[in-house]
């Protein structure tokens, strides 16, 4: 047991280093010359155009099948009315930038890892290295910065759709309009939709981070590919989780 817990503690140390000096190194990197804008471009739209309709269309999704849910328990007690600020908060604070950050991390932070990963076993890296490119610049730092500049904007495309679905269902459900959006208006404030937008790019540097350090270190060939990816979307999400979880009791 303690030979299990101490290799567990290693593992975790390890990690933890190695996302804290490819950080270090990704940041030092970007104040430097040449910028790779073109790599950074198309993560950007890798990550953010791309992930669009997925992320709106489980947002959608969600604030309907929220808002059924409330209106018909609401429902019992005569309370329609506050159906509107219930969904309206809890997609703004909680629901939309968590499911961005999953989303998010299952489809690009699994892409990112097998990427680079495969990069690493086909010993692409040290082609790049021979050739004077450094992979942190190049491979790393596009792509925490684009993660990091897209996660806020589909965070709101998916509020929007969230509340849009919600919107709906609640008509359905015999609502009034103006109701359900004076609800929303009089207990959502924008400070509410701040606190729950920039959230976001710590989750995005957390799904790049990861997944370009699970992927830097893949061994194996193609098995160690499917484990780098596999680890990538998994600590990804766990960590998601752990940082909103800190991010709401320490916010202001």
């Amino acid at each position: 047991m303690v030979r299990a817990i101490s290799r567990t503690l290693d593992v975790f140390l390890i990690f933890v280093g190695e996302c804290i000096l490819l950080l270090l190194e990704a940041i030092r990197k970007a104040f430097r010359q040449p910028t790779e804008w073109r790599e950074t471009l198309a993560q950007m739209a890798f990550v953010g155009v791309a992930s669009l309709p997925i992320v709106l269309l489980t947002s959608f999704f969600s604030g309907a099948v929220l808002c059924f849910y409330l209106s018909r328990f609401l429902g019992h007690f005569e309370i329609k009315t506050f159906v509107g600020a219930t969904v309206g908060l809890s997609a703004v604070k909680e629901i939309i930038p968590i499911l961005t950050g999953t989303t998010v991390a299952a489809r690009c932070g699994s892409a990112m890892a097998a990427q680079i990963g495969t990069m690493a076993v086909t010993e692409q890296i040290d082609a790049l290295k021979m050739l004077s490119v450094n992979p942190t610049k190049y491979l790393v730092t596009p792509r925490i910065v684009a993660s990091m500049l897209m996660m806020p904007a589909l965070c709101l495309g998916g509020i929007y759709c969230c509340l849009g679905g919600a919107y709906l269902i609640a008509i359905n459900s015999g609502i009034p309009a103006g109701t359900f959006i004076s609800s929303i208006q009089q207990y959502t404030s924008p400070a509410d939709l701040a606190r729950g937008v920039l959230k976001t790019p710590v989750f995005g540097l957390i799904i790049a981070l990861v997944a370009c350090q699970q992927g830097l270190r893949t061994k194996d060939g193609a098995v160690g590919v499917g484990k780098a990816t596999t680890n990538a979307v998994v600590v990804s999400i766990v960590l998601i989780y752990i940082a909103d979880f800190l991010i709401a009791t320490y916010s202001p």
